[in-house]
């Protein structure tokens, strides 16, 4: 099922979408500009993909704390590089929210795997969501870019699809096998349903939707059909 902006449930502030930077001279075509960290013929050097991955964790923390609108130059210093690297790698701001906000999903859908090796299925389920609960919850001003009708914005959605929705059924599926959460669960469902928690509580702070989203995953356990390997 595809995603459209105004169901990903991100939380919003009134903080208005600016007019898109671009660097000095000619800004590159999107369809001519390459995607952060890929080449066409040759990988990025080790030196640059540090730049990269600099910026956008320095432009996570200054967009979490400020809004999308935050001075690229305090983004910048923050991570280390002249105003000049950032604009090579992200000649628009709208390159770089879309950067940052696939590498958050990356980071999420990562983590799935990452949580069912180490713990039980419904613990692995459990903190998945939390962990999906936070990334909703720091999308501070993202969801007024995206709703911008920016193009470099109109891959995500299938992304958000791709990676965090396989995550969740993944969990899902191990959780219902082993007996320990109920058979006609939905991701799509959960997903919704977590961010809408979060939305709910976001002016109580993140611990009120902490406490929520637990509640949540508690309820998944309701009529859980117990597997034949469940010990009586």
């Amino acid at each position: 099922m595809s995603t459209k902006w105004n169901t990903i449930p991100f939380i919003r502030n009134n903080v208005p979408f600016c007019k898109r930077e671009v660097m000095a001279g000619k800004p590159k075509k999107r369809d001519e500009a390459l995607k952060p960290g890929e080449s066409a013929d040759r990988p990025v050097r080790a030196d640059a993909q540090r730049n990269i991955d600099n910026l956008l964790s320095a432009a996570m923390v200054v967009f979490a704390a400020s809004g999308v609108d935050a001075p690229v130059r305090e983004i910048a210093e923050k991570a280390g590089v002249g105003i000049g690297t950032l604009y090579r790698h992200f000649p628009q701001r709208a390159d770089l929210i879309a950067a940052v906000f696939r590498r958050e999903i990356d980071d999420c859908a990562d983590a799935a795997p990452a949580l069912a090796a180490e713990h039980r299925p419904f613990e692995a389920l459990s903190k998945w969501l939390q962990r999906y609960a936070a990334f909703v919850a720091a999308k501070r001003g993202l969801a007024n870019a995206l709703h911008s009708g920016d193009p470099a914005f109109d891959a995500l959605p299938a992304y958000f699809d791709q990676r965090l929705r396989p995550a969740l059924r993944t969990l899902l599926k191990s959780a219902v096998a082993a007996g320990e959460v109920r058979a006609d669960i939905d991701a799509d469902d959960i997903l919704g349903a977590v961010a809408s928690l979060c939305m709910s509580a976001s002016n109580a702070g993140p611990e009120r939707a902490r406490r929520m989203v637990a509640l949540l995953a508690d309820g998944l356990r309701y009529r859980a059909e117990p597997s034949a390997d469940t010990p009586a």
